[in-house]
Order: C-alpha cells, then sequence, then structure tokens
C-alpha cells in the first residue's frame, strides 16, 4: 500500500490540479462575462432604481431578495429534471445550463448590492467566511500549477488577439 502512495499519490494529486486549474480559469472567464452581462441587462431593463433600493435596504429585506433568485431558478431546474427524466438529455442539459446561468448572474448581482446587510446574520457570516478561506486556500493551490500559468498565458494572448481584432 505504502508503494502505491508513493509512486500514484503525487501524479494524481498533479492531474487533479490540472484539472482544476483549467476548471479555474474557465470559472473565472464566466464570471467575468457574467457580470459584465449582469450590467449590462441591468441598463438594459434600467434597473438602477432596484438596485440603488437594494444596496440600501434592511438585512431583513436583503434576506428575502437573496432568496428570489433561488424561486426564479427552482422551476426551471425542476423542468430540466422532467426533460431528463422522459428522455429529452440534450434539452433538460441545456435547459439546467440555463438556469445555472441566470442563477449566477442573479445571485451574484444582488449578493453583491447586499452583502454588507447579509453579512449582519451570524449564519451568514460564518458561511461565508469558512467558504472564502476554502476558496482563497484552494484558489493558490490551483493558481500555483504550470497548467493554470500556461492557461492564464493563453487567456491573455487570446483576449488581446482579440482586442486587435475588433478594435
Amino acid at each position: 500500500m505504502q508503494v502505491f502512495e508513493t509512486q500514484f499519490n503525487p501524479i494524481m494529486k498533479k492531474l487533479l490540479l490540472s484539472l482544476l486549474a483549467i476548471i479555474l480559469i474557465f470559472e473565472e472567464w464566466l464570471w467575468d462575462s457574467l457580470t459584465t452581462f449582469g450590467h449590462s441587462l441591468v441598463r438594459w431593463l434600467n434597473l438602477g432604481v432596484v438596485e440603488r433600493w437594494l444596496s440600501q435596504t434592511s438585512p431583513n429585506m436583503a434576506l428575502v431578495a437573496f432568496s428570489i433568485p433561488l424561486l426564479v431558478v427552482t422551476p426551471i431546474n425542476l423542468v430540466a429534471i422532467g426533460l431528463l427524466a422522459n428522455g429529452l438529455i440534450l434539452q433538460g442539459i441545456l435547459l439546467e445550463l440555463l438556469a445555472k446561468l441566470l442563477g449566477t448572474v442573479l445571485i451574484a448581482r444582488v449578493f453583491a448590492l447586499t452583502k454588507p446587510q447579509l453579512l449582519t446574520f451570524a449564519f451568514l457570516r460564518v458561511i461565508y467566511t469558512t467558504i472564502n478561506r476554502w476558496l482563497q486556500w484552494a484558489h493558490q493551490k490551483i493558481t500555483e500549477t504550470p497548467v493554470y500559468q500556461w492557461a492564464k498565458q493563453l487567456k491573455t494572448e487570446v483576449k488581446a488577439l482579440f482586442t486587435a481584432w475588433f478594435n
């Protein structure tokens, strides 16, 4: 057993960290894109008044506002599960991806606007700080990998290329 751990544990660790590095790069790109999309959507729908109200609302109302995206996305998830259960695999997966993206945009935006109020609740503050600590630790481990460094450089070069083409 010791031989197995000595030979394969470092290999598995590198493989896992490399896979996580690729996922992290994709997540960073997706987060940036969804944030930009969210800002555009707010301008397009003229929701500046709602955003100002959210950023100044009470902690209890902020908690209610934070739960609304979950209530919006849950029926979409249920329909996606229904599609999957009825053999409509592609449609179910696509609808679930749409629900995930919509949920991420909505929850991230509402959280960004109501974070100070939400963190007045002890249970949310504990959850937030714990998850944040784990994410910082994981992010540090992943960003140290060669795959992450290579992917980050590639992302920068592709972004510069697209900027040069479209400007």
